[in-house]
């Protein structure tokens, strides 16, 4: 592959986490430059391992996810070199952020991974973030691995309902405790 596309390759992954506030997962910065055919899945994860090895972007590993964000080298180095980037697909990048931005930030801000933490015990850390703060935050250890990856996947699915539960026990406004329709994550107010 030549040097010169190699580097806009590393441009555009720059540039979509350069456009988002939060850390994005290994599979959202693929499916952005795979579904619009800039670059195949091999090239794409080649990118991500140049670009964290130059400091350009910073690796968070979960056990269910890799997560990405941008450092200020890679700002710089961006700076210097996005108008190598075309217009068009600067233009397209910046449109489908925009129309899918909720989905995937929801996606990143809901953390749910588990790990073993004494034979027959696995430890379940739960997360829901919003622009780098904890909203909330819920550590659980439970007897199976089958327990933990089950409270992992509820988690994505229930972690609303679950905070909204909490809160109104915890203010003491227990009529209205009951699980109540699941809120958007930017509705969340932080105790």
């Amino acid at each position: 592959m030549p040097p010169e596309t190699l580097m806009l390759y590393k441009l555009i992954v720059l540039y979509i986490l350069d456009r988002v506030d939060f850390p994005m997962t290994n599979t959202q910065v693929v499916s952005i430059i795979t579904e619009r055919e800039y670059a195949n899945y091999f090239t794409v994860q080649q990118v991500l391992a140049e670009l964290v090895d130059d400091g350009y972007i910073l690796l968070e590993q979960k056990r269910n996810a890799a997560f990405y964000r941008i450092t200020p080298d890679g700002h710089e180095a961006l700076s210097f070199f996005y108008k190598n980037i075309s217009r068009n697909i600067r233009d397209d990048i910046d449109m489908y952020l925009s129309e899918q931005q909720y989905a995937l930030r929801e996606e990143s801000s809901n953390v749910a991974d588990y790990y073993e933490a004494r034979k027959g015990e696995y430890s379940v850390e739960l997360k829901v973030l919003e622009r780098d703060a904890t909203v909330i935050e819920i550590h659980l250890t439970v007897p199976s691995r089958e327990n933990a990856e089950t409270i992992c996947r509820n988690w994505r699915k229930n972690n609303a309902d679950v905070y909204a539960y909490i809160l109104n026990s915890l203010l003491g406004d227990n009529e209205e405790a009951a699980p109540t329709e699941q809120t958007q994550p930017d509705e969340y107010k932080p105790i």
